[in-house]
């Protein structure tokens, strides 16, 4: 099978690349940089340079593709990269690519709680987005994560360091909102099914872990996972924002930033079985994935 791939230089992307080099399918990804494009060609995969929000520098990429796979997102605005123009704007140009090109099946990573009339930008574009690839007229199949772990995660990284470096573990508010970490090899392996028979999964679906945490126990199970004993402080909501305000204009040591910390008072689950349900496997629990990569 041809596969294109769109974000295939980030965390998720990368897994899935080399899972399917494994395998007999050809691949041709995206690359907005000359580095990604020569990491890339290193592998043995061929490379457009191009950029989804640029809708001209999409123009013939996608001949001769069967099967799009788009991990283009972002989780903070940075100046002219937005929400909007990144998950709506971006979106858009792939999808009117995809059709022009012929493309017989479009793959969208979405995100767990995806919303169009949701407050978070993330998660309403993340919906708009999703309608865009719904409305195509393309077969389609939609992933909605949850938190996806595994090595070179930005999130656990970003919290591993906190908990090396930190006399305690700061936890923003009361830490009880839920969550369902889902390993990367799980989530690879659910695309791998899709892959193989895209025809029996169309559709949107939830991608969430066997164990429905909250984030207090995230933290003390990963702080656990690296053999490290320190009291957990938790920190007025308010406070952590402005701290993370601030960070983010210098170097941030929190490990979200205060568009994040605003997800990380709402519960973002779906059903424990949802992996089991649709792909017929049980996903990996959090502290056996964390044991799987996690080094200290």
């Amino acid at each position: 099978m041809n596969i294109f791939i769109a974000g295939a230089s980030g965390f998720v992307g990368g897994h899935l690349i080399d899972a399917l080099l494994k395998d007999e399918n050809k691949l041709r990804c995206l690359a907005r940089s000359e580095r990604t494009q020569k990491l890339l060609e290193e592998k043995g995969v061929e490379v457009v340079s191009g950029d989804i929000t640029e809708p001209e520098t999409l123009a013939g990429a996608l001949n001769g593709i069967d099967f799009v796979i788009h991990l283009v997102g972002i989780m903070e605005e940075k100046g002219t990269v937005t929400f909007e123009k990144v998950h709506v704007e971006g979106t858009k140009n792939l999808v009117a690519e995809a059709k022009r090109a012929g493309v017989k099946h479009f793959f969208y990573q979405s995100a767990l709680g995806a919303d169009k009339s949701s407050w978070s930008g993330y998660l309403r574009t993340k919906a708009e987005a999703e309608e865009i690839v719904k409305a195509s007229g393309i077969p389609y199949t939609i992933f909605r994560p949850s938190l996806i772990i595994g090595p070179w995660d930005g999130f656990t990284k970003k919290l591993s360091d906190i908990i090396k470096m930190s006399p305690v573990i700061p936890v923003p508010g009361d830490g009880k909102s839920k969550f369902q970490p889902v390993y990367i090899n799980d989530w690879v392996k659910c695309m791998l099914k899709v892959i193989a028979s895209p025809e029996s999964f169309r559709g949107a679906f939830d991608i969430g872990g066997l164990q429905q945490l909250t984030y207090n126990e995230i933290v003390r199970t990963l702080a656990d996972a690296m053999k490290v004993k320190k009291a957990i402080v938790h920190m007025p909501m308010g406070l952590m924002k402005f701290g993370a305000l601030l960070a983010e204009k210098t170097i941030s040591l929190l490990p979200v930033t205060s568009d994040q910390l605003r997800l990380l008072e709402a519960d973002n689950i779906c059903d424990v079985n949802s992996v089991e349900k649709s792909f017929g496997f049980k996903p990996m629990k959090y502290r056996k994935a964390l044991e799987a990569f996690i080094s200290y």
